[in-house]
């Protein structure tokens, strides 16, 4: 079960305040459950896991820039063709997250980091009609589109998705 609140905890008001500002009339809810991960989200939503819109931080090698991949919670990440897009890859540990984002892993949101991130958003989120992302705590996520998301953002549209190769 979900419920929006009144008190949200600092980086989801920080969050929702980000949402004010740029007019998207839904509100930050918070889970009764953590949202740590897409599962655990679309579990608590009543949502399929692949309307989770999921963010992940990787480090640009090259030169230590956060990449924000904001995927469905449907697919694996493919380090290969994010890499095509903006370089090499290496992994963004927690410390790294926290201050390149603002946020802790579980809760990044795809809007208001710390540093800009480069940002890729999977293709395959613009399937549903809505999705809901993270919003700055694992307990905290908000609804809108795979276009509004673009719009935020101005994440570049990508294929980013692992494909299970044919045996």
């Amino acid at each position: 079960m979900h419920q929006t609140s009144s008190t949200l905890p600092e980086a989801a008001q920080r969050v929702a305040d980000l949402l004010a500002a740029l007019q998207h009339d839904r509100p930050v809810v918070m889970l009764s459950e953590a949202g740590r991960t897409a599962a655990e989200a679309a579990a608590g939503l009543g949502c399929s896991v692949a309307e989770i819109a999921k963010s992940i931080i990787f480090r640009r090698l090259s030169d230590e820039t956060p990449v924000l991949v904001i995927a469905s919670g449907s697919n694996r990440v493919d380090e290969t063709k994010v890499a095509a897009y903006v370089g090499a890859l290496g992994k963004a540990d927690a410390r790294f997250v926290r201050e390149k984002t603002g946020y802790v892993i579980g809760g990044v949101s795809p809007i208001g980091h710390a540093v800009k991130p480069v940002m890729l958003l999977d293709q395959d989120l613009f399937k549903f009609d809505s999705i809901w992302a993270a919003a700055g705590h694992p307990h905290a996520v908000f609804n809108l589109t795979a276009q509004q998301l673009q719009s935020m953002t101005g994440a570049t549209v990508a294929d980013i998705a692992l494909v299970a190769s044919a045996i």
